[in-house]
């Protein structure tokens, strides 16, 4: 499917490859998007990477619609339809009491025991898909099918900071206390907000993340750490 352009408000431009989830068209997303770090249009401000389109942000002072989207197909023209990978990201992940409130849930669910839960969520290859409408809040592809499980009828108030959550495919870490209906099944001591305003987020859209399996122990004092950075 060729890519359409759809222009939003006065100073972006969003390039759509699909209208559903596609493993194809998000690649296509990643390729535009470094293309466009590479020979950006003048007057760019910053890309944004979804899953199945690119929002373009420009100066309106300097450019418009009609000359980024023209700087935009020139590009695509010469953008390879390969899926890249970026940098791998190792995420350590407690899976015990009172870390993995809805293990036993999911167990259940799938007819697996708790361990084997946690050994297919661990052996998932999961990558970077997009950031949503929360600080860090990373959307990873990749729990394998024999755990995929839909969202709760009703979401969980104060959800901790740092939860590791899946939903049907995809799986997150959240960054903030918050309410969710995704699955709770650990929780991470790794920092995803950097505080570095260079670079704010652990991840970028195209990276691999690898979770690793700690226990309650090695949890209590990666925190004291992170506490003392």
């Amino acid at each position: 499917m060729e890519p359409w352009f759809k222009p939003v408000a006065d100073h972006a431009v969003l390039v759509c490859f699909s209208e559903t989830h596609d493993e194809a068209a998000h690649a296509r997303v990643l390729a535009l998007d470094k293309a466009i770090a590479a020979n950006p249009p003048v007057g760019m401000i910053e890309t944004v990477p979804a899953l199945v389109n690119l929002l373009v942000r420009f100066n309106v002072t300097a450019t418009d619609h009609v000359a980024v989207e023209a700087h935009v197909r020139d590009l695509l023209n010469h953008v390879t339809k390969e899926k890249s990978v970026g940098q791998v990201r190792q995420v350590q992940v407690c899976y015990e009491a009172p870390f993995a409130p809805d293990l036993d849930a999911v167990a259940a669910a799938t007819g697996l025991t708790p361990d084997a839960v946690i050994a297919a969520h661990m052996a998932g290859c999961y990558d970077v898909l997009m950031y949503g409408f929360s600080p860090g809040y990373a959307y990873l592809s990749g729990i394998p099918e024999d755990i995929q499980i839909p969202r709760k009828p009703a979401a969980v108030r104060d959800v901790p900071a740092g939860s590791v959550i899946i939903a049907g495919p995809q799986c997150l870490v959240t960054t903030l206390t918050m309410p969710t209906g995704w699955s709770i099944i650990g929780r991470s001591p790794t920092p995803i907000l950097t505080g570095d305003p260079a670079r704010p987020f652990l991840f970028d859209v195209g990276d691999r993340v690898v979770f690793q399996r700690i226990d309650l122990a090695t949890f209590e004092r990666a925190q004291r750490e992170v506490a003392h950075v």
